[in-house]
């Protein structure tokens, strides 16, 4: 059965399987088709397209209504993230993101309240608030390349604009105090991971990140100057940093490959490093405060923040400022020498 609406572009016809099919043709148009259960509501959107036509207001969704989130997540970890830095971690991201019920949600179907439901689900799980952020904000680069790099034509208005991301508190005022910093390295050292203790004191003592310090290439150590330099650091510069005697000794440990620290996987070496922590009885201490630790006892021994900038690899001293973890009773001494210098003179 075939309907012609007298001169309009529209074109209802039965299909063997009882559904109805749009046709919609008209010139410097592709032609547009769409299959419905009821033929009452198959006039309703041809009727609805067809003044958008003739509006030129109409855009056509058709590439994206079979295409789901996870399609996306498949072609982005394939075709984009093969050429990012940070590849790796990304690709992990992005295998994780699949397992949420988002992924399968046609593009044209996505709510901002299916994302709410993952965001409501990684709390669940313990996710820290940032990191959380980082999955929506991954979802939302996704989209954007979809409608500008490969063409798929979206909604104007993104899901994405009516979520509101987790509020995030970065302070922190953790370090080490000597007592737990020994005590840590000493657990570290009874780790079945044997290379943990120097990979903590590695850390420790050169304010480098855990990327950095698992990239470091024998060919970019001078022994004899006692310099090493982290190439495509995380803000795209080489930085060269000189290296104390304990951590010269700590890389003569290791003679052979190219680089001195190899581990399975990041999370591998968080497994062990949370051990450590465990057994140390340390408690609310990442990996990363370490590069904390040396920022904040660098600034202690008297060196000056543009002297730690150029070590820590940090553009400007705000950014620095966010490791700077002294405390009032760090300053005590100095202030007492300031004041015993005044009687003095």
């Amino acid at each position: 059965m075939s309907g012609n609406n007298g001169g309009k572009m529209a074109t209802i016809r039965k299909l063997k399987s009882g559904r109805w099919q749009v046709l919609i043709r008209k010139s410097n148009h592709k032609a547009i088709y769409k299959t419905f259960i009821e033929k009452a509501v198959a006039r309703k959107w041809a009727r609805e397209v067809e003044t958008q036509i003739e509006k030129d207001v109409y855009t056509d969704y058709g590439n994206a209504e079979t295409i789901t989130i996870q399609d996306l997540i498949i072609k982005y970890r394939d075709d984009i993230v093969p050429d990012h830095k940070a590849k790796k971690s990304t690709t992990h991201k992005l295998n994780k993101l699949m397992r949420y019920p988002v992924a399968s949600q046609f593009l044209l179907r996505l709510r901002s309240s299916h994302v709410y439901q993952m965001q409501k689900k990684m709390k669940q799980e313990g996710l820290a608030p940032k990191t959380i952020n980082t999955y929506v904000q991954l979802l939302v680069q996704i989209w954007n390349t979809a409608k500008k790099i490969w063409s798929i034509n979206l909604p104007p208005q993104s899901p994405f604009e009516l979520v509101t991301l987790e509020k995030v508190d970065n302070e922190r005022d953790r370090v080490l105090t000597p007592d737990e910093y020994s005590l840590l390295l000493k657990k570290a050292e009874q780790s079945n991971l044997h290379i943990l203790r120097d990979f903590i004191e590695f850390l420790y003592c050169t304010g480098a990140r855990y990327s950095e310090a698992i990239g470091l290439l024998r060919d970019n150590v001078d022994f004899d100057n006692k310099l090493a330099t982290f190439m495509d650091t995380k803000n795209g510069e080489d930085r060269t940093i000189p290296l104390a005697d304990n951590v010269i000794d700590i890389l003569k440990r290791y003679p052979f490959g190219e680089t001195f620290f190899k581990f399975r996987s990041y999370d591998s070496y968080k497994f062990y490093f949370q051990q450590a922590c465990r057994k140390a009885e340390i408690e609310d201490f990442r990996s990363h405060d370490l590069r904390a630790c040396f920022i904040t006892n660098c600034l202690l021994n008297g060196m000056q923040e543009s002297e730690v900038a150029e070590i820590s690899g940090h553009k400007d001293f705000r950014s620095l400022a966010r490791y700077t973890r002294m405390k009032p009773e760090d300053l005590r001494e100095k202030v007492n020498n300031v004041i015993n210098l005044k009687k003095a003179q």
